[in-house]
């Protein structure tokens, strides 16, 4: 571990702080938020986790703490397992009280100490999920649709590119599961573009609709320099489940499974009666 010493001067004695940098895993709902980043006079979700943090005596302000955060998710997303980092001067017991402190709506369930240079947004990878009811799903007609996304690709046509960003990205891995109630899709990559997920998945139901074809979708990614939009899928079935780092380990409080089952749960039931 690596930590920050800065001077302080107490009736002319030369005395010092030692600062740690900290990540911590936090979960939450996202129905009922603004989105993620803080917004004037708006309820977001980093606005009320740093409101906790200021409250707990963890940080005094965001620049001089190089607060970060790791996934910035869209209004109406959900998380099971985001992170963020913070230098901070207090013992490491304080941080695990933490927990006893998050709200009903942003639930902090871990923590590790890190490297003063952590920068939570450089992950090893991301893990978002999608939610379906079952019973509007032929898996069979699904899983040659979703083959076509993995791998690297030029994604203009599925997403919105902002000014600056390159719109290639590589998608690792595209896996279904499901249970008796709903299917689910699990997208790995290191980094997504904005609406990266939501634009695939309204693709993809289109495709299994008939209303384009599976022809359609693969010259939208082949051919990005010719525009096509096939929609945005509905922003509460999606749910960023974890972000991995190398050599680091997590310390989670008691009680974290429960925890997230029971904001997977709601985030199931919007998502079957919001397609139904």
């Amino acid at each position: 571990m690596i930590y920050k010493e800065l001077p302080r001067i107490y009736n002319d004695t030369s005395a010092f702080i030692s600062l740690m940098r900290v990540a911590l895993q936090f979960a939450y709902d996202g129905y009922g938020f603004y989105g993620y980043a803080r917004q004037p006079r708006l309820r977001t979700i980093e606005g009320e986790l740093l409101s906790l943090l200021f409250s707990q005596g963890v940080i005094d302000d965001v620049s001089s703490s190089h607060f970060r955060s790791a996934s910035r998710t869209d209004k109406g997303v959900s998380a099971l397992g985001n992170v963020v980092a913070f230098d901070t001067s207090v013992s490491e017991k304080h941080i695990a009280s933490l927990y006893q402190h998050s709200s009903e709506s942003i639930s902090i369930y871990g923590y590790a100490l890190v490297d003063d240079l952590f920068y939570p947004r450089y992950a090893e990878y991301r893990l978002y999920r999608y939610y379906l009811p079952r019973n509007m799903i032929n898996v069979d007609l699904l899983l040659p649709i979703l083959g076509i996304f993995t791998g690297r690709h030029d994604f203009s046509n599925f997403a919105r590119v902002e000014s600056g960003k390159t719109p290639f990205r590589t998608i690792e891995n595209i896996v279904v599961g499901g249970d008796d109630e709903c299917l689910w899709i699990d997208f790995y990559a290191q980094t997504f573009l904005w609406h990266q997920i939501r634009r695939i998945i309204s693709a993809v139901l289109k495709c299994i609709r008939g209303k384009i074809t599976k022809e359609d979708i693969q010259h939208a990614l082949d051919s990005p320099h010719i525009p096509a939009d096939f929609g945005l899928a509905p922003s509460e079935p999606l749910v960023l489940r974890d972000i991995v780092y190398k050599n680091i380990t997590f310390y989670h409080f008691p009680g974290k499974n429960t925890l997230l089952s029971c904001i997977e749960r709601n985030i199931k039931t919007r998502s079957i009666n919001l397609f139904s």
